[in-house]
């Protein structure tokens, strides 16, 4: 597997464990608001709640990563890969007077220790250099 592929998996699996854990920040939220949810609820929730919907713009990114990928390994070239990371990298800036996807990523690392440990791992996974991937 060659480093540029490899650092992509990487990157790619955090930002599953990133969505996944956002997700469940999410549902709380959510759930202390409007009581409990079953997981088929959930689901509807997670499509067509607007309070889930800056999340969409994480599953996208991931979507995009898993199509460069796709039977690409031998033509991924290190300008897709930094165009791809570039994108993670500037998502995954949380901002508190920011709008959207910024806003709501900065709530959940306020509210969420483990959120807030994902996105500092994730920031240095993004920003290492290839060679360290």
């Amino acid at each position: 597997m060659s480093p540029i592929f490899r650092k992509l998996t990487d990157v790619r699996h955090a930002l599953l464990r990133l969505h996944k854990a956002l997700l469940d920040d999410q549902r709380i939220v959510y759930e202390r608001a409007h009581g409990t949810v079953t997981p088929s609820e959930f689901l509807q929730l997670i499509i067509n709640e607007p309070a889930f919907d800056w999340l969409h713009r994480l599953s996208e990114l991931v979507v995009q990563i898993d199509e460069q990928m796709e039977d690409t390994e031998d033509i991924l070239t290190p300008e897709s890969a930094k165009t791809l990371l570039d994108q993670a990298k500037a998502l995954l800036t949380p901002s508190e007077t920011g709008e959207g996807f910024s806003r709501a990523y900065f709530d959940a690392i306020q509210r969420n220790p483990e959120i807030a440990m994902m996105q500092g791992q994730i920031r240095k996974l993004i920003t290492a250099p290839l060679a360290a991937a």
